[in-house]
């Protein structure tokens, strides 16, 4: 069996190519930035690994992005980080911001203005979750590398 080195936050050097962390230091270019960083990373996930990212995935997964960080930074003054990370045929986006206070979905009101964002990620995203941190809280949705012919156009499939 081959020794393969593992980092202080025990993963190998190949899967810390399938991962990023970037921090975003809360001025109004962190929105338009991390829309960025989360195609290039997927552009490279995929030029790289041969992983297959459809033009579905790459646009949901900036959505997302621009969601989450917006919300972050409306409603958690300060720094944010951003974590993108490859885990089997889906990408993680994860944004951890120091507001304590845990995001709570809405009731669908197409009367309401603004605050559709959780309700955006919720609809387009294979799997949610919102969890205190020891400061703040960690935000993070899942998203489909490939389209699923067999699913409706989020993804999920029929029950």
């Amino acid at each position: 069996m081959e020794s393969v080195p593992v980092g202080e936050d025990g993963t190998t050097p190949g899967e810390r190519a399938l991962q990023t962390t970037v921090a975003l230091g809360g001025d109004g270019a962190d929105i338009a930035h991390a829309r960025h960083l989360a195609a290039q990373f997927l552009i490279r996930v995929q030029a790289g690994h041969g992983l297959p990212v459809s033009q579905r995935a790459l646009d949901v997964t900036q959505l997302v992005v621009s969601e989450l960080v917006t919300n972050a930074r409306k409603y958690a003054p300060g720094p944010a980080l951003l974590d993108l990370r490859i885990a089997g045929d889906t990408v993680e986006v994860s944004v951890w911001d120091s507001g304590p206070v845990l995001p709570i979905a809405r009731a669908a009101d197409a009367g309401r203005v603004g605050q559709h964002g959780l309700e955006i990620v919720m609809a387009v995203a294979q799997g949610f979750e919102a969890q205190r941190e020891p400061v703040g809280k960690r935000i993070t949705a899942r998203i489909a590398l490939i389209d699923d012919p067999g699913g409706d156009i989020t993804g999920r499939q029929p029950l």
